[in-house]
């Protein structure tokens, strides 16, 4: 059986980031719901993401959109946010909200439209010399509607010349975590569709590419741990966004339609070494909080995440290996079983307990009094979002 001791020291060192855009007013293509309260700027999203981190204590990452959160001074930003302890994460471009872009980005026929797009990635590396942040993430809403609307072929041969020219221009310390999408809002092709893609580019890059898993962009019934146990033997496993799905890239909370899949993918990262930190896996939510409160929504897909890492680091790997070694499917399966039924929530409060916080997050926070505050606070202004 695993070490207590040792599952205990895991869960209390690990790090989840939580996006800026999560604070913010979001929704669907058809609305967006704007709630009070809702921060106006990113330093007030920064306020509302340190208190997620006091009531976890494992969320002291926060990444950037931009131009979401573009800012004048970025140097400023990094500052408050470290006076809030907490620190700047991966930077998020955004090539999909300029009329420009209608017929993609970076692999738009027109080279003046390409120009721009890469202009706006350089930018992007450009604040993470400023900020300190390692991770640059794209996504590409990139693609084609319609049979004969453009040479697929040219449209790869244009993403990599637009990735290589972004790859070249980053520091010692920073990556590319390139992200895969199978649709939406491109219709019949989209160019970087899935992991094998965005995988071949990366190796084709170097080591300083990695791909992005997020949860909710897979067909139905794809195995998404075995692309993460795949990409992790690689070593080309950058990071996670974190989000549900029960039809198609819904970004509802993480846990909320498959916790058990969840569960099966951070077994996978856990048994082949994913959560040490040099692997530098980044375990960031992507989230869509259309109708449920912005920060306790959160907490609650923190909080969903360390229940399943801590499933996941409760399986008795010993005996899974001399059960699949012998060929025993169904010991096997009982061994993660076994782990995956375990109420980890005890063991969750106690970690907290011994961490100095309060052993249920959600009530930490609804006693301390913010929800009110920034609703009598927060009043005028624009409130942050991405429209409707």
């Amino acid at each position: 059986m695993p070490d207590l001791s040792t599952v205990k020291a895991a869960l209390k060192s690990q790090v989840i980031e939580t996006p800026s855009w999560g604070y913010g007013n979001s929704g669907t293509r058809f609305k967006v719901f704007t709630q009070e309260g809702v921060p106006r700027d990113p330093y007030e999203k920064l306020n509302d993401a340190a208190q997620v981190h006091a009531a976890t204590g494992v969320a002291p990452v926060v990444s950037l959109h931009i131009p979401w959160d573009k800012v004048d001074d970025y140097g400023a930003l990094k500052k408050h946010a470290q006076e809030l302890g907490l620190r700047l994460g991966g930077i998020n471009a955004n090539v999909f909200q300029d009329d420009d872009f209608k017929l993609g980005s970076v692999t738009n026929p027109d080279p003046r439209i390409r120009r721009k797009a890469v202009a706006h990635l350089l930018e992007c590396v450009d604040i993470m010399d400023v900020t300190g942040s390692h991770d640059l993430k794209l996504w590409f809403s990139d693609g084609t509607n319609y049979p004969g609307q453009d040479d697929i072929v040219e449209r790869q041969d244009r993403l990599a010349e637009a990735l290589a020219e972004v790859y070249a221009r980053l520091g010692d310390d920073q990556r590319i975590l390139l992200e895969y999408k199978l649709f939406e809002p491109a219709f019949y092709t989209t160019d970087v569709p899935d992991w094998g893609t965005s995988y071949a580019h990366c190796l084709t890059l170097g080591e300083k590419a990695q791909v992005v898993v997020d949860t909710g962009h897979h067909a139905p019934g794809t195995n998404i741990e075995f692309i993460v146990a795949f990409l992790l033997r690689q070593g080309k496993l950058g990071g996670f966004d974190f989000n549900s799905r029960f039809y198609a890239d819904d970004d509802l909370m993480v846990g909320a339609a498959d916790p058990f899949q969840l569960f099966r993918i951070l077994h996978e990262v856990a048994k082949n070494g994913g959560f040490a930190p040099e692997t530098g896996v980044a375990f960031m939510l992507d989230q869509c909080h259309n109708i449920e409160a912005k920060i306790p929504a959160v907490i609650r897909s923190v909080m969903n995440v360390q229940e399943a890492t801590a499933k996941a680091l409760l399986v008795d790997t010993e005996a899974l290996r001399a059960a699949q070694r012998s060929g025993d499917v169904l010991a096997s399966n009982a061994v993660l079983m076994d782990a995956y039924n375990t109420d980890v929530r005890p063991l969750l409060a106690e970690v907290r307990e011994e961490q100095g916080l309060n052993p249920d997050p959600v009530a930490a926070y609804r006693a301390s009094g913010w929800a009110e505050r920034i609703v009598a606070e927060r009043v005028g202004g624009e409130q942050a979002g991405w429209g409707a």
